[in-house]
């Protein structure tokens, strides 16, 4: 298991440094309340049994995640982590996809197949024209 000793940040990214000295690093769009924190804020953690904790945001970052090979989202799920506004269930409806579904392939928890990504992005592409209409 990956044991993170030192952490830092950047505008899109938090840093880690593991005991063996490896160095990782994670997308800050997984952790919008650290997205959105001061430095300062950023800075008030402890380092726990298996993770880190920020106390006042009611964060958790756990050293496990350090190793996820999705560290970086992809196109698809930046565009829905990016844009709240959007409602995620309301769009898997329109497109005829299970709105869990939907979520768990932008929560990363499920990997949709090239084809299925093609078309999630399709979908966005043309709520995009029709917006752009208006």
């Amino acid at each position: 298991m990956i044991k993170i000793t030192e952490i830092w940040f950047d505008a899109d990214y938090i840093y880690g440094r593991s005991e063996d000295g490896k160095q990782y690093k994670q997308s800050l769009l997984w952790y919008p309340k650290l997205q959105q924190a001061s430095q300062e804020e950023r800075h008030r953690y402890s380092f726990g049994l298996d993770g880190i904790h920020w106390r006042e945001l009611d964060e958790d970052v756990s050293f496990e995640s350090f190793g996820y090979e999705d560290a970086v989202p992809t196109a698809m799920q930046q565009f829905f982590l990016i844009h709240k506004e959007i409602n995620v269930a309301e769009f898997a409806r329109m497109m005829g996809m299970n709105p869990t579904l939907l979520r768990n392939y932008i929560n990363g928890f499920k990997k949709p197949s090239k084809q299925r990504e093609q078309q999630i992005i399709d979908h966005i592409h043309q709520l995009g024209k029709e917006m752009i209409m208006v």
